[in-house]
């Protein structure tokens, strides 16, 4: 009897681990707090923000563990004047594998300011999608904030790899925004806390107005980048007509949030591609990736002559 139940245990323990759907390494860097703390805490934090990531099951679907999607979460800490609360800046970053080859293309590379949350060592990394706000704001809103990016990452792998196929997850996303912790220290999840935010990533993605990023994410990605192996000419091709695509979402659509977060991370990439191209097209790369992405542009016209 304790030997059928043990194997039941075994068997739905390796069933589990190959549910979930991320591969997600979080750092957590305190060389901004001083010496007075014990730094065991910040060891402990980021072990439970490993286990909060890797261990929950975030959607319907059940990926093996060559599919889990890679990713990367660096929260650096800042003190503040109150015991246990902390001020941070989160970067999130993930990968998505191209088919026939072994390269990971950027997906998502964000850098999130201004996250307040509390936290006291061993603490439970509580979340619920029915009760994001907790009993504690400022405590839920290290959990909230971390389960909002989970569901980005997911939403974008998602949608890269099929139309429209991360509303899903930026739905749950958006469910998070519309009921997230409120309280002083806490910014971020409202329209008026800036124009790049949380608020506004998620509901670029969401809003029928701008519904031709979708057409952006999956053709970048499953019409393009996954080509590249097969016919790098149709594929380079795809990838022009993506950034014809991205120019006339900025035209109609100015200084939007998504127009820029696509590009945040893809610039070498895009030079990579784009330097094959035959004069005529490697121009008009050149010129669009200058209007589209200028935080890049004097690299874009250096390497892209």
């Amino acid at each position: 009897m304790h030997k059928c139940l043990l194997i039941l245990l075994f068997s739905l323990a390796i069933k589990n681990a190959k549910a979930q759907e991320l591969k997600a390494r979080v750092t957590v860097n305190a060389t901004r707090i001083g010496n007075n703390v014990n730094r065991n805490v910040f060891l402990t934090l980021q072990t439970a923000l490993n286990n909060f990531l890797n261990n929950k099951k975030w959607g319907p679907d059940n990926f093996q563990p060559n599919e889990k999607i890679e990713c990367n979460f660096v929260l650096t800490l800042e003190a503040t004047d109150e015991v246990n609360v902390y001020s941070s800046q989160l970067i999130i970053q993930a990968a998505r594998p191209i088919f026939n080859s072994s390269y990971n293309s950027p997906i998502i590379n964000f850098q999130d300011e201004g996250i307040g949350f509390k936290y006291v060592e061993f603490q439970i990394m509580e979340f619920n999608d029915n009760r994001i706000a907790g009993s504690d704001a400022l405590a839920s809103n290290l959990t909230a904030t971390f389960a909002y990016y989970a569901y980005m990452v997911l939403g974008f792998d998602y949608a890269s790899f099929s139309p429209r196929g991360g509303d899903l997850f930026f739905q749950k996303a958006q469910n998070i925004v519309n009921n997230a912790p409120e309280g002083r220290g806490i910014s971020g999840w409202r329209l008026f806390d800036g124009q790049r935010n949380r608020y506004w990533l998620v509901e670029n993605m969401l809003n029928s107005r701008y519904s031709l990023m979708h057409d952006v994410y999956y053709n970048y990605y499953r019409l393009g980048m996954d080509k590249l192996y097969e016919n790098e000419n149709a594929a380079r091709a795809e990838l022009l007509n993506v950034l014809n695509l991205l120019n006339t979402f900025a035209t109609e659509n100015p200084n939007k949030m998504i127009s820029q977060f696509f590009f945040q991370g893809k610039s070498t990439e895009l030079i990579k591609i784009f330097s094959k191209a035959l004069p005529p097209d490697k121009a008009r790369a050149s010129e669009l990736l200058q209007k589209l992405d200028l935080t890049n542009a004097a690299k874009y016209q250096a390497e892209l002559k």
